[in-house]
């Protein structure tokens, strides 16, 4: 009688291959069942995403804002809720990136597109981070020259050297971040109870939804956009989602507390903030053009006392941007040049010196007219951030490195939406300069 020879797979998962689950999706599955997670244990995953909020929500931001509500009252609303929810796809696919990346995304950029990508990605971002150096330069001196009065440019000067200094002082820095996340966070509740004090009109606020192209509203539209669809944060967010330790198991769990709650969030506050400028100031249908004109939109709050809590909370948002700014820009730019991924390398202090620099003296040159500076500022980072959305859909389409987390074709569907978007108002700015 012939034996019979049984051969035994055992290099797969039982109940995986040959036409059934992948080993590494069954895995998945496993993992994420043996990491159920109370509520606490969730909130505890709440972190990159909502730093890149925190990021977005500057003085650049505000400044916009306020301007496109009081020159335009409701009708650039819309502006802002498509850019969130294109930064909550772009910031998806850079979470999972971070989850997925074996090292830093730009040294995995470099590894499967190239080095010369890699020192793109880094240069490319750090000229971004030079334009919003510019915004919270301009907005600290003023933020703190209308609390305690002096020179916005003393200011300036006193808080960009402040600034180096927490950046060597890591366990200072802190302590500060938290005390200022307190007071933009208090000026965020005093916008939502600005919102219904002021009496807006919200049936017209809806109506704002609606895309809208109002009359010389081109290069605050470019802004809003700049400032809000922040590709430069979002790609950040898979520096800080891999230096969290970021699993697979974790990736629903972070979605739901930290992904979309926390780029809704300054989403949310921004629109408000044109809700309450079109309400207090935009009879006028001027834009505010002055730092007082823009703190006018707490006065049916407190009163006289209203101005103060913008000041404050401007300058709470000017002072931790520009920590976060330098930081992530000496970061990248040491990245790409191969000087290592942490803001502790010689190379990225050095860097994170010459943005704060770079902001200082833009300010002292362009002084006339510093909220204009900060609008032309944040619309010119436009001209970059298509390299870098490109760069992010590319790297999450890459199968050899996402595997089963690499992009679906709708979320590849609105991240081309969103890069076509930043690339149109790019050469839209262009020819706005040009003219």
């Amino acid at each position: 009688m012939n034996e019979r020879t049984t051969t035994r797979h055992t290099t797969t998962t039982p109940g995986t291959g040959y036409g059934r689950v992948s080993t590494e999706t069954m895995r998945s599955i496993v993992s994420s069942h043996r990491h159920h997670r109370s509520f606490w244990q969730q909130l505890a995953l709440i972190g990159p995403a909502f730093v890149a909020g925190a990021w977005q929500f500057g003085p650049g931001n505000l400044t916009t804002a306020v301007q496109a509500g009081s020159g335009y009252q409701y009708a650039l609303i819309w502006v802002i809720v498509v850019s969130t929810i294109l930064m909550i796809f772009l910031t998806d696919m850079a979470v999972r990136l971070g989850i997925k990346s074996p090292t830093s995304l730009i040294s995995s950029i470099k590894d499967h597109l190239g080095g010369w990508v890699g020192v793109l990605a880094g240069i490319g971002v750090f000229l971004i981070t030079l334009c919003f150096s510019v915004g919270n330069a301009v907005g600290s001196g003023l933020g703190l020259s209308m609390l305690i009065g002096g020179s916005p440019i003393m200011w300036t000067i006193i808080c960009t050297a402040a600034v180096a200094a927490l950046l060597l002082l890591r366990n200072v820095y802190r302590v500060v971040e938290k005390v200022l996340v307190v007071i933009v966070a208090l000026m965020a509740i005093a916008f939502i109870a600005s919102a219904f004090i002021s009496n807006p009109d919200w049936s017209a606020a809806a109506s704002g939804l609606l895309p809208a192209f109002p009359d010389g509203a081109w290069l605050l539209i470019v802004a809003l956009v700049g400032t809000n669809f922040s590709i430069n944060a979002a790609f950040y967010t898979a520096y800080g989602t891999k230096e969290r330790g970021r699993t697979e198991a974790d990736y629903h769990d972070v979605t739901i507390v930290d992904t979309i709650p926390g780029i809704v969030a300054p989403g949310v506050m921004t629109a408000l903030v044109i809700v309450v400028a079109a309400s207090v100031l935009g009879q006028t249908g001027e834009a505010a053009p002055t730092i007082v004109a823009l703190a006018g939109i707490f006065e049916p709050l407190a009163g006289p006392i209203g101005s103060t809590v913008f000041a404050l909370g401007f300058f709470g948002a000017a002072f931790s941007s520009m920590i976060a700014n330098a930081t992530a820009g000496g970061t990248m730019l040491s990245d790409g040049l191969g000087r290592g991924a942490s803001s502790s390398s010689l190379t990225a202090k050095l860097v994170s010196a010459g943005i704060l620099l770079f902001g200082v003296i833009v300010t002292l040159v362009f002084q006339t007219s510093p909220v204009q500076l900060i609008v032309v500022a944040q619309a010119l980072t436009v001209f970059v951030a298509p390299i870098l959305a490109a760069l992010i859909i590319l790297m999450a389409n890459r199968i050899t490195l996402m595997g089963d987390m690499r992009n679906t074709w709708w979320q590849n569907a609105a991240g081309v939406i969103g890069l076509l978007a930043v690339l149109g108002l790019s050469v839209r700015l262009f020819l706005t300069l040009i003219g």
